[in-house]
């Protein structure tokens, strides 16, 4: 089986750096371009992240880029200020974006599907690829069937730039979906101080921690008679998100259309 064709927009950043070493550690992949607007473009990929060179030179020119290294696949880890246009460009030339940055409207999602099946080809919209947060999801939906009084909770470094998180976004979305909507509390319940009970999604609070020293938590807070229930997932290691990365890199191959959510690979 021949190698997949793998570029990595944000290669200069800290989730960028962890795609490109996976890239060239994994035989079944090929780096092709490696693309920031903040490298020195004369650095080589392999060497930027601690491995030998590898002959494939940062560049700040994604269409240039996309064109001249031909890949199959586009992963994408930069911001949400730039990612959408990215996938635009992706998709033109027929290459299967696979999407870890947040900032995507329903509407754009949906454009971007029709997009793909008119150039038959697939791609993934994933705000998590770590497995354990995927489960973390998972059980937070099969709980609320039961435990329907919940609040989110998630905790980011105090850089991150979007509240709350795209996890935070699509764990809600995964347990409105097994859960009737419940205006939960007090119905006289005032706030003292403005956004002091969180965001409000369907009748229940997403509340965002940012902090120096924080990495990614989350845990989704149950509330029933006489009992609680948290699920919580912690991450410590951007390292630890590489191998859903390498599962949508091989499942993007293998349909046509936008899949939104890693969580449909994971069963």
């Amino acid at each position: 089986m021949s190698q997949i064709r793998v570029a990595v927009a944000g290669a200069s950043g800290r989730m960028g750096r962890e795609v490109v070493k996976m890239v060239l550690e994994d035989p079944s992949l090929e780096l092709v371009a490696a693309i920031s607007h903040s490298a020195d473009s004369s650095m080589d990929a392999g060497r930027a992240v601690g491995l030998e060179p590898c002959g494939i030179k940062i560049t700040n020119d994604l269409e240039l880029a996309l064109v001249e290294g031909k890949p199959d696949v586009l992963v994408d880890f930069t911001t949400p200020h730039s990612v959408v246009a990215n996938t635009a460009l992706a998709i033109k030339y027929r290459v299967r974006p696979v999407i870890g940055t947040t900032g995507f409207t329903p509407e754009d999602i949906e454009e971007f599907d029709k997009q793909c099946k008119a150039q038959g080809i697939g791609g993934i919209i994933a705000p998590n690829f770590s497995i354990g947060a995927i489960l973390m999801m998972k059980f937070a939906a099969q709980a609320a069937k039961y435990m329907p009084n919940l609040e989110i909770i998630e905790y980011h470094g105090d850089q991150k730039l979007d509240a709350p998180s795209g996890t935070a976004v699509k764990t809600a979305e995964m347990i409105s979906q097994s859960r009737e909507e419940l205006r939960q509390g007090n119905p006289n319940e005032k706030e003292t101080i403005e956004g002091s009970r969180g965001g409000l999604y369907d009748g229940f609070r997403i509340h965002s921690v940012r902090l120096p020293g924080v990495f990614a938590q989350q845990e989704v807070i149950f509330g029933a008679f006489g009992q609680t229930l948290k699920i919580r997932h912690d991450s410590y290691d951007r390292a630890g998100y590489m191998p859903g990365v390498k599962v949508a890199v091989n499942k993007v191959m293998e349909f046509t259309g936008i899949v939104y959510g890693f969580e449909h690979f994971i069963d």
